[in-house]
């Protein structure tokens, strides 16, 4: 399993997890391998060029599959070539406000922003982070405007929020929920469909009325270009064995990831609704990265 973020990440903690009982349920090692950068493209390019035999797949985030293709001027792999596998796991990203900003429910957000266009700060882990393209589908639906204060990494953001010096922060569950759970900040909204075990307190985007406002971060597995459509589906029924072991599923909750398995032909379905979505977003705000 190629990892394409660093050791120590959250996507790093479920992909060991899994490898660990995957190993033990079907009898063979499985080893997990960092190959971090650009995005996460260089280990994305290292299972886009494997052998489709089913012994090397890619663990991934959203962004090598349905986002840097529209930040990045040229890609080194084709994503929409790599076989889905199995979703592992979504973490809902969360609209989080400082203590003391005006605005206590998303509703209320919605009207202060569009009633202060340009005044509002919101920080994110980067320029094209999925914090920050959160953050702008948001000011997209709703036709208002708000400043992006990047930083390096989701704890800069979230220490100048909590610290009132920054207004609001559009992360995921797994970065702000022990924030959320003392109090350090307010957690005013889902960007999900429906409410997450994680927050149950915290109301989903058509509760606010935002149906269409739908941004989270993932864990997926793909294989190789060119994996047979059995080889898929029988690594999906080993994954989704381990997914669904109720201490798995615990483990994932306390890291603050919703836990999802599901077939790959969900998975493919995801995969081509987020491109189009972040394509769109992205387009609008016309973000590009180098």
């Amino acid at each position: 399993m190629v990892v394409n973020f660093p050791p120590g990440g959250s996507l790093d903690v479920v992909t060991r997890l899994v490898s660990q009982k995957l190993s033990e349920h079907v009898g063979q090692p499985v080893v997990v391998e960092n190959r971090a950068g650009a995005g996460g493209n260089i280990g994305a390019l290292a299972v886009a060029t494997a052998p489709p035999d089913g012994y090397t797949l890619l663990s991934t985030p959203p962004g090598p599959l349905t986002i840097n293709q529209s930040l990045y001027k040229e890609m080194p792999f084709d994503p929409a070539r790599l076989v889905p596998v199995i979703l592992m796991a979504a973490m809902p990203n969360v609209i989080t406000a400082r203590n003391d900003f005006p605005a206590s429910t998303a509703r209320e957000l919605v009207a202060y922003v569009k009633a202060h266009p340009g005044k509002v700060t919101y920080g994110s882990q980067g320029n094209g982070s999925t914090s920050h393209l959160t953050a702008q589908m948001f000011a997209t639906l709703i036709g208002g405007e708000m400043v992006h204060v990047p930083f390096r990494g989701e704890g800069p953001a979230l220490i100048e929020l909590m610290a009132g010096r920054l207004d609001l922060f559009f992360g995921n569950t797994a970065s702000v929920m022990k924030y959320h759970e003392a109090r350090q900040l307010k957690v005013l909204g889902l960007s999900w469909p429906r409410r997450s075990p994680l927050m149950p307190d915290v109301p989903a985007a058509p509760e606010y009325g935002m149906p269409d406002f739908v941004a989270s971060a993932w864990f997926a597995i793909a294989a190789p270009p060119g994996t047979p459509a059995a080889l898929a589906s029988r690594i999906n029924t080993a994954i989704g064995d381990v997914v669904r072991m109720p201490e798995v599923r615990d483990r994932f909750l306390a890291l603050g990831s919703e836990p999802i398995a599901g077939t790959p032909g969900e998975m493919a379905s995801m995969l081509t609704a987020e491109r189009a979505r972040w394509k769109k977003v992205i387009d609008s705000a016309h973000v590009k990265l180098d």
